[in-house]
């Protein structure tokens, strides 16, 4: 069995870890700092050879740490994210895309959080979570005591608070809506740092996992960093100065750690998400493809590991293929917290690849590994595949490369070495087969659940086959609305309407028959602004892009609204001009639906309700 068929009760876990220690004496138990980036490749970086990026922070730490040169993620955000906390194939975890109800983890699935909790660990989340936002798919749902995040995949996306942007925004505490002050990469790090200093207090281990939304676009950096590249385009100034305000971060960390005497039994680690978004203009280290690609500019990126009391100090670097799903096992043998009966990691411990005193002659280079770019609904076979082993590359079942003799995989070889592509095919048909029969369980939002009764719903979410608005720039411009032409006569409107219906919906998990509250929104409830009603721009901020909230918002003439079941209308009322939502009352079985509520205009144009807030009646 590869994963647990439902997350075991907590007391198990503690159970399983109290055993662990009592027969194997209390372990070394390092804490951990894990910095992931996003967007930021692997030759984004002043020690992998960029010419342009100021990182000595970083750059000092890979001096200083064992250094994985093949190892890979997923082409984008998501995906990574749910291999690296799982140790499982993203598309395994339902998470092979960004967006379409397909980044949510799915709840059977159990995370580095929930593990390390239960051996005794602190867990702090801090920034990027984009695993999902609402029960049970949030951070504070999957073993993480301490988060403080933002929305969705990064500031000011769909899910988001409201006209956030890169500075003095709202983010989720523990549950809770705050304000801060500053840029957000400094904001992330200042909370992680708070958590580092309170378990240092309280003498408890702890996990602080700083998953930062920067260098994504857009492109917003305070302009002491921007300035420090005035050679460069604006939009690779922003990108750049993203990243050296994240390494100058690094190395307040790294400071904060030694004064408070923790550096010594502390595992750092520094890694990326997926390849450049934007630097390959500059430096690629002689890769080809670049985010969202099959090749290996789309998911080859650092990892760097530092732990002095294990001996990690020096520059150890290792070239054995390992991937985001060896993190968890890892990290277990690492910390010495057990894996609970019947979880099986498609990932193993590459702790031996970090130890520059361990010896790996029996490393199996031969293991072959799976990464893909599967950014739609459901998965298609082969679409912008990566099968992986050693040196070799079957990309697509068309192309094979010998990175080691063709690192930019210019040459492709797959007439000449038939065989070789032929087993790494038959490994890819085996691969598939197994993860097939699972893509049809969609993950469902819950409603009605005592821990999260009040359920807010973005178009984020939406599964559809076109994406959705995904960031509040899309909300701005009623992206997904088309005015039809004039309706003259009834029959005219119901072909208009025919011709243009809403083809997304939420999949929701109705957890409690009874009745419910359904509020369906054109705005946020933090905008609290008429449904018809357009919205003026908002201030920008500093940076080479305009800021979501800097656009303005367009107008919806919605004449009524709908609220849409499983396909059918179950009621419509009217949208007067001073309506801000439209509430509807409506029983709901337990079990799966899809939600689905519309505006109309007078012409019949149909969109999406972009918001919707749902709450079970007492």
């Amino acid at each position: 069995m590869y994963r647990l068929s439902s997350l075991l009760p907590l007391t198990l876990f503690v159970v399983l870890a109290i055993s662990a220690t009592a027969a194997t004496g209390a372990p070394t138990r390092p804490n951990i700092v894990f910095v992931i980036t996003d967007d930021q490749g692997y030759g984004d970086l002043g020690f992998t050879g960029n010419p342009v990026v100021k990182t000595p922070h970083i750059d000092r730490l890979a001096a200083e740490s064992s250094q994985l040169k093949d190892y890979h993620v997923a082409p984008t955000c998501s995906p990574t994210r749910a291999a690296l906390l799982t140790g499982h194939w993203t598309d395994r975890t339902g998470v092979w895309h960004t967006v379409n109800g397909r980044s949510m983890l799915r709840e059977n699935e159990i995370t580095l959080g929930q593990l390390l909790k239960s051996h005794g660990y602190a867990t702090g989340m801090f920034g990027k979570w984009h695993l999902g936002d609402n029960y049970p798919y949030r951070a504070e749902d999957r073993g993480f005591t301490e988060v403080y995040r933002h929305g969705g995949g990064g500031v000011g996306q769909t899910p988001d608070l409201w006209d956030n942007a890169y500075f003095d925004g709202r983010y989720f505490h523990n549950g809770r809506i705050v304000t801060a002050k500053g840029f957000c990469t400094d904001v992330f790090f200042a909370e992680a740092h708070r958590f580092i200093r309170e378990q240092a207090v309280a003498k408890k281990p702890f996990l602080a996992y700083i998953a930062l939304n920067a260098p994504h676009s857009p492109f917003h950096a305070p302009k002491k960093y921007t300035d420090l590249y005035p050679q460069q385009t604006p939009e690779l100034a922003s990108f750049f100065g993203m990243i050296t305000n994240i390494d100058d971060n690094v190395g307040a960390t790294r400071a904060l750690l030694s004064e408070l005497g923790l550096a010594d039994n502390t595992l750092f680690i520094f890694t990326t998400d997926n390849g450049t978004a934007t630097g390959e203009k500059i430096f690629n280290a002689g890769m080809r493809g670049k985010k969202g690609s099959e090749y290996e500019g789309g998911h080859r990126v650092p990892l760097l590991a530092h732990w002095p009391a294990a001996g990690w100090t020096k520059p150890h670097v290792s070239d054995t293929l390992s991937h985001a799903v060896d993190i968890v096992p890892t990290l277990l043998d690492v910390t010495g917290a057990p894996t609970p009966t019947g979880l099986k990691f498609d990932g193993r411990s590459i702790r031996p690849l970090l130890d520059p005193a361990s010896k790996t002659p029996t490393w199996p280079h031969e293991r072959m590994l799976v990464t893909d770019s599967q950014r739609v609904r459901d998965p298609i076979k082969w679409k912008q595949t990566a099968v992986m082993s050693g040196p070799w590359r079957l990309i697509n079942n068309t192309e094979l490369y010998d990175i080691q003799a063709d690192p930019g995989q210019q040459m492709n070889v797959i007439d000449y070495q038939p065989a070789r592509a032929a087993k790494m095919r038959a490994f890819y048909d085996g691969w598939w087969a197994e993860l097939e029969p699972t893509f049809a369980q969609t993950t469902e939002i819950h409603l009605g659940h005592p821990d999260h009764p009040s359920v807010s719903l973005t178009g984020h979410d939406w599964i559809q086959e076109a994406l959705p608005p995904w960031h509040q720039g899309h909300i701005r411009v009623a992206d997904g609305f088309a005015t039809a032409r004039p309706a003259t006569t009834k029959a005219k409107a119901t072909k208009a309407a025919a011709q243009s219906p809403h083809a997304g919906h939420w999949a929701v998990k109705v957890v409690t028959s009874g009745r419910y509250e359904v509020s369906v929104r054109r705005w946020p409830v933090e905008a609290d602004h008429p449904i018809t009603a357009d919205l003026p721009p908002g201030a920008n901020v500093s940076g080479s892009d305009i800021a979501f909230r800097a656009r303005s918002g367009a107008a919806i003439p919605a004449a009524t609204a709908t609220l849409r079941i499983n396909g059918r209308d179950l009621a419509t009322s009217p949208v007067r001009p001073t309506d801000t939502n439209v509430a509807f009352t409506t029983t709901l079985t337990a079990g799966s639906h899809q939600l689905a509520p519309v505006f109309t205009t007078a012409d019949g144009n149909e969109v999406g309700a972009y918001y919707a807030v749902v709450t079970k009646i007492p």
